[in-house]
Protein backbone atom coordinates (compact mmCIF):
# COMPACT_ATOMS: atom_id res chain seq x y z
CA UNK A 1 0.00 0.00 0.00
CA UNK A 2 1.57 3.45 -1.23
CA UNK A 3 1.90 6.20 1.55
CA UNK A 4 -0.04 8.84 -0.20
CA UNK A 5 -3.06 7.55 -2.42
CA UNK A 6 -5.86 9.23 -2.18
CA UNK A 7 -9.62 9.32 0.14
CA UNK A 8 -11.31 6.87 -2.59
CA UNK A 9 -8.48 4.68 -3.31
CA UNK A 10 -8.47 4.07 0.21
CA UNK A 11 -11.76 3.48 0.50
CA UNK A 12 -11.84 1.06 -2.11
CA UNK A 13 -8.79 -1.32 -0.72
CA UNK A 14 -10.99 -1.24 2.81
CA UNK A 15 -14.30 -2.14 0.78
CA UNK A 16 -11.50 -5.46 -0.63
CA UNK A 17 -10.72 -6.41 2.69
CA UNK A 18 -14.10 -6.18 3.86
CA UNK A 19 -15.16 -8.42 0.92
CA UNK A 20 -12.19 -10.75 1.73
CA UNK A 21 -13.18 -11.01 5.52
CA UNK A 22 -16.60 -11.52 5.01
CA UNK A 23 -16.48 -14.80 2.24
CA UNK A 24 -15.06 -16.43 5.49
CA UNK A 25 -12.40 -18.17 3.34
CA UNK A 26 -9.44 -16.81 4.89
CA UNK A 27 -7.21 -19.12 7.59
CA UNK A 28 -7.15 -17.00 11.06
CA UNK A 29 -3.42 -15.69 10.39
CA UNK A 30 -5.02 -14.40 6.90
CA UNK A 31 -8.15 -12.70 8.58
CA UNK A 32 -5.90 -10.98 11.31
CA UNK A 33 -3.70 -9.56 8.41
CA UNK A 34 -6.45 -8.50 6.43
CA UNK A 35 -8.30 -6.93 9.76
CA UNK A 36 -4.97 -5.04 10.66
CA UNK A 37 -4.59 -3.95 7.21
CA UNK A 38 -8.41 -2.67 7.95
CA UNK A 39 -8.00 -0.94 10.56
CA UNK A 40 -4.90 1.05 9.09
CA UNK A 41 -7.21 2.05 5.77
CA UNK A 42 -9.83 3.15 8.47
CA UNK A 43 -7.21 5.02 10.11
CA UNK A 44 -6.18 6.76 7.15
CA UNK A 45 -9.81 7.32 6.07
CA UNK A 46 -10.53 9.22 9.14
CA UNK A 47 -7.86 11.75 8.91
CA UNK A 48 -8.53 12.30 5.32
CA UNK A 49 -11.99 13.35 6.50
CA UNK A 50 -10.42 15.49 9.64
CA UNK A 51 -8.01 17.16 7.18
CA UNK A 52 -11.38 17.68 4.74
CA UNK A 53 -13.40 19.05 7.58
CA UNK A 54 -10.44 21.58 8.69
CA UNK A 55 -10.10 23.07 5.29
CA UNK A 56 -13.99 23.51 4.40
CA UNK A 57 -15.10 26.78 5.09
CA UNK A 58 -18.61 27.66 5.10
CA UNK A 59 -20.12 31.33 3.58
CA UNK A 60 -22.65 33.01 4.90
CA UNK A 61 -24.15 36.30 4.29
CA UNK A 62 -23.60 39.22 6.77
CA UNK A 63 -26.30 41.89 7.78
CA UNK A 64 -25.02 43.50 4.83
CA UNK A 65 -26.09 40.85 2.80
CA UNK A 66 -21.98 40.19 1.35
CA UNK A 67 -20.73 36.67 1.77
CA UNK A 68 -18.04 36.24 4.03
CA UNK A 69 -15.89 33.13 4.55
CA UNK A 70 -16.42 31.62 8.41
CA UNK A 71 -14.45 28.33 9.59
CA UNK A 72 -16.31 25.24 9.80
Amino acid sequence: MEDKINFEETMKELEEVVQKLETGELNLDESIKEFEKGMKLSENASKYLEDAEKRITILVKNKEGELTEKEF
